[in-house]
């Protein structure tokens, strides 16, 4: 069975969808994508997965660096996956860029684009952390304005659009 809740966070509502023990899924409201794969879920605010990420997600948005410590299930291709697992090895307050994670799994950038952009759980595997060639603020299914708040949050300015965060 698949399960859904929604919070409050400073960009506005997120959706989470849970297997009832893991994150499957955390969107933003209106975000590229928002909730696929989540079909008639059962509303439960009381599990104890979405009591977590509500924790976790408390401490992100005050600037603590929560370890991601939760427990996820993203679904997704092989490659999706493994993807997203090196984006889950980016620290906070860190970046990369698409080129830099193709050539760490012989890939090409396009299809690691590809890949970052069907992210089913956003912030949780930090894609916002992925930059384009040069620094420069590129893509993000949430919007760059968030991309932008994220990266600023975690101590990165990114105040122009393709000019490199610093």
């Amino acid at each position: 069975m698949r399960y859904a809740t929604q919070l409050s966070t400073p960009l506005g509502p997120v959706t989470l969808a849970s297997d009832g023990e893991r994150i499957t899924g955390l969107w933003f409201e209106g975000q590229k994508y928002f909730a696929a794969g989540l079909r008639d879920p059962a509303w439960n605010d009381a599990l104890p997965v979405f009591a977590r990420a509500a924790g976790w997600l408390e401490r992100y948005f005050r600037g603590e660096a929560p370890a991601m410590d939760l427990p996820i299930a993203p679904g997704g291709t092989p490659f999706q996956r493994a993807v997203w697992a090196r984006l889950c090895a980016i620290p906070y307050g860190q970046i990369t860029t698409y080129g830099d994670i193709a050539r760490a799994m012989g890939a090409g950038a396009r299809a690691v684009g590809a890949a970052v952009s069907r992210n089913p759980i956003s912030l949780l595997i930090p894609c916002h952390r992925v930059v384009g060639t040069g620094g420069g603020l590129t893509g993000y299914a949430g919007g760059l304005d968030k991309k932008r708040f994220l990266l600023a949050l975690e101590g990165r300015n990114c105040a122009i659009d393709n000019a490199p965060c610093v």
